[in-house]
């Protein structure tokens, strides 16, 4: 899940000794075997933090956002980490043991023997943001402690109050060289970025992932890159109407908006929108009530972010798209409360279709054939892709002429809490994956191992010169068709 905030935005006057803090953790992994009970006691130590710790972290977000409910922080952020640290903890020893794999003709000879082990990387370094910053580090986190790396964390200074407790507490459930939190800003995160890490995790903005990209490059450093991109949600004319609205607006206002597997816009037959629009307000109406907007509702993470969503509006509504506000206006911007939209009308040139809405705006882009929906989505990589409707014929169609990270039918962000499936983007929206399994090979190495036969091969097949009719013999047998 992507942020579109910048963790190299800042200025910070004092960058801490991390050279000596990786130092410290590289030395520490100077030993690849690292036991199961060892990774299951860490993985134990992060769930425990967080669970004894739930009314801290809620506080914190809070103040960070200046209003943010404590049942969304628990539900949203809290919970999918814990759940992702379980899975992990549940899976780490069958995961862990080696693999074996056929050899086959024409190498499998009587006595010979192979499979792959999967090896601790070494220090694994996560840059989070702020949007969802606690399962936004936990979850990649559960993946590299399961695989036995040590880990250091970058939380985003957008979020300072809940970095500066992550550290705390982290201090005090893990020894520094198993994992460790650095708080700070741009020279912070430049100096992170450019360590020479075993993999390097970073969930962000398109613009910064190429920037840390360019730093990880000068040490060869892996890179696993998080981003975002505008994930479009298709309603087929097949579409319970009463339930995608029911599911898309849950997804997109939980936040405010500020999730990068949210609903970016949607396309919808353009004799649905007037029913579109009158669901949505009804549904607001009940789940936002103007009593309950104060505690219920998740504000704008800063001033700098509240003006560019209204800039969005601004630039939509002069260029002449229509705006349907669901909510009343607030008269305390200071509270930082966007106001959800619909937006009716847009094209491609307003500016909230040119980049992430990451805001409580839904513009709404009606069609007449799903193709004209193909067409525009297929040259894009987003994060993910929704479609709501029964037609299995476009479903497939959908699928077969468009590339996401991920996919979800008849529901939005449902896939991101499935830990069996890979999170990860592609192209503009990222690169490599984790979540459960695929996160621990994510941050291990798979090392091959094979074991020989005693056998003499190399005399049986000629290989060994001079070179006859032998070899000529077995290349012609192994060449064939």
């Amino acid at each position: 899940m992507a942020s579109m905030s910048d963790p190299m935005a800042t200025s910070d006057t004092a960058v801490p000794d991390l050279s000596t803090l990786f130092a410290r953790q590289r030395e520490a992994a100077s030993t690849p075997d690292v036991p199961a009970s060892v990774r299951v006691d860490r993985l134990q130590r992060a769930i425990d933090l967080l669970v004894a710790h739930q009314s801290e972290l809620c506080i914190a977000l809070d103040r960070d956002f200046g209003q943010r409910p404590a049942a969304i922080t628990r539900s949203m952020d809290i919970l999918p980490a814990v759940l992702s640290l379980k899975y992990a903890r549940r899976h780490a020893r069958r995961w862990m043991r080696p693999q074996r794999v056929p050899i086959g003709w024409p190498f499998g000879w009587p006595g010979a023997r192979a499979r792959i082990c999967y090896q601790p990387l070494g220090v694994v370094g996560i840059i989070s943001p702020w949007n969802f910053p606690i399962t936004l580090t936990f979850g990649p986190l559960a993946g590299a402690l399961a695989a036995g790396n040590r880990c250091l964390i970058k939380p985003s200074e957008h979020t300072p109050a809940l970095a500066e407790l992550l550290r705390h507490l982290v201090r005090t459930a893990f020894d520094a060289t198993e994992v460790a939190v650095v708080t700070g800003g741009v020279e912070v995160a430049a100096a992170f970025a450019a360590l020479p890490f075993d993999h390097l995790l970073f969930t962000g903005s398109t613009a910064v992932g190429r920037q840390v990209l360019t730093a990880a490059a000068a040490h060869l450093v892996p890179v696993t890159l998080e981003l975002g991109g505008k994930s479009p949600v298709v309603l087929g004319r097949s579409a319970d109407l009463g339930r995608a609205v029911d599911r898309i607006l849950l997804a997109k206002l939980a936040n405010a908006g500020q999730m990068c597997v949210a609903p970016d816009h949607v396309y919808l037959p353009a004799d649905s929108i007037d029913a579109f629009t009158a669901r949505a307000k009804r549904w607001v109406e009940e789940a936002y009530p103007p009593v309950r907007l104060d505690t219920d509702a998740t504000g704008i993470i800063n001033g700098q972010q509240l003006q560019r969503v209204q800039a969005l509006l601004s630039d939509a509504a002069a260029r002449g798209a229509r705006l349907i506000p669901l909510t009343p206006s607030r008269e305390a911007p200071s509270a930082r409360l966007a106001v959800p939209t619909l937006v009716v009308g847009a094209n491609d040139s307003m500016r909230l279709m040119q980049e992430e809405i990451f805001a409580p705006i839904l513009p709404l882009l009606s069609y007449e054939h799903i193709d004209q929906v193909i067409e525009r989505i297929a040259p894009a990589r987003p994060l993910a892709l929704y479609y709501f409707g029964s037609d299995r014929r476009e479903q497939q169609r959908l699928l077969a002429h468009t590339r996401s990270g991920g996919i979800c039918i008849n529901d939005v962000a449902a896939q991101f809490l499935i830990e069996a499936l890979p999170f990860g983007g592609i192209g503009t929206s990222g690169m490599g994956a984790y979540h459960g399994v695929h996160g621990f090979r994510r941050f291990s190495h798979a090392r091959a191992i094979l074991h020989q036969t005693r056998l003499p091969i190399g005399h049986w097949v000629g290989l060994r010169p001079p070179y006859g009719r032998q070899l000529e013999r077995a290349l012609a047998l192994l060449l064939g068709r």
